[in-house]
């Protein structure tokens, strides 16, 4: 499976959390996950967010590779 990126995703701040919210479904996270990351990526500025997210995407990542 190829791994999730936010290369290619529209810089809006809803697109990039519905990307990874997505990823994170896909990988099976759970919904108090996902609300969780939802909330440290709303919880700042647009820096913060793209930070968040990828983090995010990096442990879908993780579990793709496992």
């Amino acid at each position: 499976m190829k791994e999730y990126t936010l290369s290619g995703v529209d810089g809006n701040a809803f697109a990039i959390m519905g990307y990874t919210q997505k990823a994170m479904r896909e990988q099976k996270f759970s919904k108090e996950e996902i609300d969780e990351m939802l909330a440290k990526a709303m919880s700042s500025n647009h820096d913060n967010l793209i930070c968040v997210c990828m983090d995010y995407l990096e442990k879908c990542n993780e579990r793709i590779r496992n």
